[in-house]
């Protein structure tokens, strides 16, 4: 026994339609067979992609501008120093280390990080003429550039061409860094006091030869790595 669900009139069981009031009758069972309107649309939207040549244009044009800009203002209207080449050296290396998103073809890392090196250098060539002091360039900014260089190029040799675990990666950052604090400490104390004498990276060299040792014993025993993976989750 059925009841219209507007009037409450009683209905008969093949009754399509309320005799009453004409409300539609459903039937509460046909109600799993009907489709439900998805809310979200079928046909999947797609993002253009950016081009690549049209994106080094835009990044091309806004340095450009910006050192074209800075550089016709100190010329013309403030003069009093060549402030622009402290902004014209960050717009060279804005763009040196935002070339590799831009080009087309895959170039080596071992030229790009070569690349960044040499803009970092640049930038602090122009410092020096800009305050025109060239003794902090040369014996402090360029070996220290060179000294982060070549260890960015070593580090990316080892984790390119030796074995790649969570383990050996550790061990080559550890070692790039007691390698950088020691050079670091070694150049300044060269430019400031002209002697080679370890104080602070010392401390920093024997926690890296530390954890070198522990890293390489956790490599060289395959039960001691594997239960280090287990336990750490990699």
């Amino acid at each position: 026994m059925s009841y219209c669900v507007n009037c409450g009139v009683e209905l008969e069981a093949s009754a399509k339609a309320c005799p009453l009031c004409n409300t539609p009758v459903i039937n509460v069972n046909q109600l799993k067979h009907l489709e439900t309107p998805s809310s979200f649309p079928k046909e999947k939207g797609e993002v253009e992609t950016v081009n690549r040549k049209d994106l080094a244009i835009l990044l091309t044009a806004f340095v450009l501008a910006t050192a074209v800009t800075c550089g016709l203002l100190n010329a013309f209207a403030f003069q009093g120093t060549m402030w622009s080449l402290a902004v014209i050296g960050v717009c060279v290396i804005l763009w040196v280390w935002c070339f590799p998103l831009v080009i087309t073809h895959r170039m080596p890392v071992y030229l790009l990080l070569l690349l960044d090196g040499g803009a970092v250098a640049l930038y602090l060539y122009m410092l020096a003429y800009m305050i025109d002091s060239f003794e902090w360039c040369y014996h402090l900014g360029f070996p220290i550039v060179a000294l982060v260089t070549v260890l960015a190029e070593l580090l990316t040799l080892c984790i390119r061409v030796f074995p790649k675990s969570v383990l050996s990666i550790s061990l080559y950052l550890v070692t790039a860094a007691g390698i950088l604090c020691t050079g670091l400490e070694l150049l300044i104390d060269r430019y400031i006091r002209d002697e080679l004498v370890l104080g602070w990276s010392a401390v920093v060299l024997t926690v890296c030869a530390i954890l070198d040792i522990i890293i390489i014993t956790m490599l060289s025993r395959r039960r001691i790595r594997s239960e280090v993976r287990r336990r750490l989750h990699f």
